[in-house]
């Protein structure tokens, strides 16, 4: 062999010991690009397919571009899960067919893109909600579905859908094609390629993830707009159809205990429509600016005048003299998800699911914020921790709150001092200054949620020896110093600070215990005429019903919500709710009622049918509407 030859030789045998990892890489790449193209694609054709639901703008496809991106990404990296797989065993296998299994895997993924993708953009039209699993419940009746729509409608739709098929076909199996070599090619390298992708592997996974920190992707991440169309828009309907299944049963067959009749009537008394409005007024204007502080886990027992554990919050105790306390206030639920939306949106809870985790069904749920908004308020939320945990971001948005502050707005190393982000101190203070600066002219409704008083209770505080109560001893302190400060203020005098927690904590105590469900409730500020102690019984999710009343807001709009200075509220009773069980507490004493073995569990002071016959009307008849939703 000559030179020229010998050279020419060693440079191809040079290319072929790096090629495994070449091909690994480069299809690997091609094909995850190729996804994250048929999802950029196919929001401009779901925008442009319902264009007639609401008219949009070029700068409106570039935020639902970029606010959908990360579950594009999240969605691409589960398709690449089996590529992965295949390259990683095709490096010790050399004889693996992999070609007989990737190009039929693009198919099918070709098929069920184009199928979801397709018949998320037509059926959004008649629905107005995303591609979801409820879709298979009308598979076994499609008469019924199609009975509405002409023959040439179906006839170019399944057309539009079988071509989007194809398209996406040849992309994918481009990226086959273009990257993997013929079988007659030999393949070295391989045990650099199995590396290269077991190093991967942290990388696909975090794409799924979506974050690094607290939270996971959700249905809720990409929201960021008032406008629920854009929203939609923005998620990717692949993973919202895949999420919902998870979530999709009949709600209304849950807890159907009572005969329709019996429900109705038990039901019926508990919560009216109210005919007459506010029979007390403590709230010296109409229009005050409306600070809520939702308090991570701060119920009663660390309260010492709702007798609990003394001096663990002693700054609470010197604001209740101030302002009016509300001695008989009951948490909705047991977890932050539940308590925000029973908070701010008036709304009941559920022992078996999280309506912030429930996107198709938030639709049309009120919202004390978007009253607010039409009153012409401006609204803001602040949480020192990953605003989008749970789903809260997407519930935030659609419930009217318009500018976020959360841990991307923080240092990264105050972030990470704790688990769940900044500590209430850092917050604390950067809540002061937005409301500092505050035009005098703007009526403003925010939020403040704490979050030191959470496991694993790190605070640079250290007053208290158990670890726990020192914890919300620092949020105590946070919240005192914050009032303190917007004291201060010019803002202070039309000013409304709303104290209040998201649930209470298992210190000592258990979801069966009452006590574990009662939970202080302050109104500070210079719009408060006078201090009081109100000692009637009420839930969170009276909150909004009650507040918007004392400012002549309408709130007919919020079912679940009563206003408890009414003259309407002639029977003060709460209802409340855990994994196990239902609460429900009146004048004459609290029922527990256990909903697996169906048996009264607490009785004080002594047994009540009547309580438990209402708490299982009110459950049955939450259930129903959520079925029906």
């Amino acid at each position: 062999m000559s030179a020229g030859g010998r050279i020419a030789a060693s440079l191809r045998e040079r290319q072929d010991q790096h090629a495994a990892w070449r091909v690994c890489l480069l299809f690997l790449l091609r094909f995850f690009l190729s996804c994250l193209l048929v999802f950029a694609v196919g929001k401009v054709v779901f925008m442009c397919y319902n264009r007639s639901v609401e008219v949009f703008s070029v700068r409106d496809v570039w935020d639902v571009w970029r606010h959908g991106f990360s579950m594009d990404v999240s969605t691409s990296c589960y398709l690449l899960v089996l590529p992965w797989l295949v390259m990683l065993l095709w490096q010790s296998w050399r004889r693996m067919p992999v070609r007989w299994l990737l190009v039929p895997y693009s198919v099918l993924v070709a098929v069920l893109l184009g199928l979801i993708i397709g018949g998320d953009a037509v059926l959004y039209e008649f629905w107005k909600f995303k591609l979801n699993a409820a879709i298979f419940s009308y598979m076994h009746n499609p008469e019924g579905a199609t009975a509405s729509v002409s023959l040439p409608f179906l006839v170019s739709r399944v057309v539009g859908i079988l071509l989007a098929i194809f398209l996406i076909a040849i992309l994918l199996l481009q990226a086959v094609r273009a990257s993997l070599p013929a079988p007659r090619v030999r393949q070295t390298g391989r045990a650099w390629a199995a590396v290269l992708l077991l190093m991967l592997a942290p990388v696909v996974f975090l794409g799924i993830r979506g974050s690094i920190g607290t939270s996971v992707m959700n249905v809720g991440v990409p929201y960021y707009s008032q406008r629920l169309f854009l929203n939609h828009s923005a998620v990717n309907p692949a993973f919202s159809l895949l999420s919902s299944f998870k979530r999709a049963k009949n709600y209304s067959d849950e807890f159907d205990w009572l005969p329709e009749t019996e429900r109705a009537e038990v039901f019926a008394p508990l919560y009216p429509l109210e005919t007459e409005d506010v029979a007390d007024t403590l709230l010296a204007t109409t229009r005050p600016n409306i600070l809520v502080v939702l308090m991570e886990s701060f119920g009663g027992k660390f309260v010492a005048e709702l007798g609990g554990i003394p001096d663990v919050a002693p700054n609470l105790s010197r604001l209740i003299r101030e302002g009016v306390f509300w001695e008989q206030f009951y948490a909705n639920s047991f977890r932050t998800d539940r308590g925000t939306v029973s908070v701010f949106s008036g709304w009941v809870s559920y022992p078996t699911v999280s309506l912030m985790r429930l996107p198709d069904k938030l639709a049309g749920i009120p919202s004390l914020a978007q009253c607010l908004l039409h009153e012409g308020y401006t609204t803001g939320y602040l949480y020192g921790g990953d605003i989008r945990i749970m789903g809260k971001r997407g519930y935030l948005v659609s419930a009217g709150y318009q500018d976020f502050v959360s841990d991307k707005d923080f240092p990264f190393s105050a972030v990470h001092e704790s688990k769940w982000g900044v500590n209430d101190s850092i917050a604390a203070r950067r809540m002061y200054e937005w409301i500092a600066s505050k035009p005098a002219s703007e009526r403003w409704h925010l939020v403040f949620q704490t979050l030191s008083s959470h496991e694993p209770f790190e605070v640079p505080y250290h007053r208290l020896a158990d670890k726990k109560l020192n914890a919300f001893a620092f949020t105590d302190q946070c919240i005192g110093s914050l009032i303190d400060s917007l004291r201060t203020l010019p803002a202070w005098d039309d000013m409304l600070v709303i104290l209040l927690p998201d649930h209470g904590y298992l210190y000592d105590l258990t979801y069966e215990d009452p006590a574990f469900f009662h939970c202080p409730m302050l109104w500070l500020g210079g719009a408060v005429k006078q201090p009081r102690r109100m000692q009637v019984l009420m839930n969170q999710s009276d909150l909004a019903a009650t507040l918007l009343s004392q400012m002549g807001i309408s709130h007919t709009d919020f079912p679940w919500s009563r206003n408890v200075l009414s003259r309407a509220y002639t029977y003060p009773f709460v209802y409340s709710n855990f994994p196990g069980g239902i609460l429900f507490c009146d004048s004459t004493g609290v029922s527990v009622f256990d909903i697996a073995s169906r048996q009264p569990i607490t009785e004080q002071p002594a047994p009540s049918p009547e309580r438990v016959q209402k708490a299982k009307a009110i459950l049955q008849t939450s259930y129903d509407q959520l079925g029906a939703r």
